[in-house]
């Protein structure tokens, strides 16, 4: 018998219980296993991202009011969104092309599809394949119904809507082999973070946690700054500097190397603190171990290019209140803070599944 709302709440509510409490030895070695497989994934990121997930993800209060927002409780009443009946009509078969650019970035569409009572079919990413197969078999102890709503596979197929994510060069192929379901295709995104020339030492050491979790590489780490014109980056620097450990870490060395030659090669000129290279740039994506700035001049033209470019723009960091704009934007410390409803792209991933139903 398929599991109610009640039920999957339930599981994850365990999931969560589970991750806050005694060491999982066998979690542990797994952890092992995906930094020797994916440098990147050290253990000490891993450990961040399950506990994001675990405090903003799974926390029963913030479960229970971002569902509250849709209208889908564990009891249904009058005007609530209907969950799949109880002998499985309305389930669909929702196929995710999970990425691997930060460790377990692909659980939040894997609880979308749980919550929404359908069933995921999941291709994981070869950089991130061990912690979220056991995750998910976690589940199916607590309960073991919850094992019939995953599927893990190396090729999708008899899906019903598809979820993908990469970069844009395989979101065109996304485009053209899932294009005649119902789907959601993401592209390369970055955060860029606006600097007023006013803030304090805190809030520059809180961007630069925007800027060094996980090495970089996640869409919502800050890779450009647009600063105001004769923007002095010494103070900044400084601060960035303490995070000079990060050189200790052979995959960033080589690349902050090879960029550093690079760029004295071609006579590029650049600023420098002991972990990163900032470049004058347009672009907003930057190479690792790289930082891209822009000086502006006047905030309502900054505003406007922003918001032509957001195909581009995963998020914006900035001193609350100091920009106008309908971009999502977050104050510094918090790019890497998401939330339930911090849908990348823009796009509300939970609704777009509860419209299959």
């Amino acid at each position: 018998m398929p599991m109610t709302l009640k039920d999957r709440l339930a599981t994850l509510h365990q999931l969560a219980a589970h991750l806050s409490g005694l060491e999982d030895e066998f979690l542990t070695a797994l952890q092992t296993r995906t930094e020797f497989n994916n440098g990147w994934f050290t253990l000490e990121k891993q450990q961040a991202s399950l506990k994001a997930i675990t405090e903003e993800f799974l926390a029963e209060d913030k479960l229970s009011a971002w569902l509250n927002a849709y209208k889908i409780i564990p009891i249904a009443g009058p005007g609530f969104i209907p969950q799949p009946g109880p002998n499985g009509e309305g389930q669909k078969t929702v196929g995710l092309v999970l990425a691997g650019n930060i460790p377990l970035v692909g659980f939040h569409d894997i609880l979308c599809v749980y919550v929404a009572g359908h069933r995921a079919q999941i291709k994981l990413s070869s950089k991130d394949e061990f912690i979220l197969p056991y995750l998910l078999k976690l589940l199916a102890r607590f309960d073991e119904r919850a094992a019939d709503y995953f599927d893990i596979v190396g090729n999708l197929k008899g899906y019903d809507a598809v979820i993908a994510t990469g970069s844009n060069n395989s979101a065109r192929y996304f485009e053209q082999y899932f294009g005649k379901v119902p789907h959601i295709i993401r592209k390369n995104r970055n955060a860029v973070a606006v600097l007023s020339g006013k803030e304090t030492e805190e809030e520059l050491r809180a961007l630069g946690s925007d800027v060094f979790q996980y090495f970089g590489l996640g869409c919502r780490n800050v890779s450009k700054l647009y600063a105001p014109a004769g923007y002095d980056f010494q103070p900044m620097l400084e601060i960035f500097h303490e995070w000079k450990q990060i050189q200790n870490h052979t995959k960033w060395k080589n690349n902050f190397d090879y960029n550093y030659a690079l760029a004295t090669l071609n006579k590029v000129s650049f600023h420098l603190t002991g972990p990163l290279m900032l470049f004058e740039d347009k672009a907003i994506t930057s190479r690792i171990a790289t930082l891209h700035f822009e000086y502006y001049d006047d905030k309502a033209a900054l505003e406007a290019e922003l918001s032509a470019r957001r195909e581009e723009i995963q998020l914006v960091a900035a001193r609350p209140g100091f920009l106008e704009t309908d971009l999502p934007t977050f104050a510094f410390g918090e790019a890497q803070q998401p939330g339930l409803a911090d849908y990348a792209d823009g796009v509300d991933t939970l609704a777009f599944l509860l419209s299959l139903g």
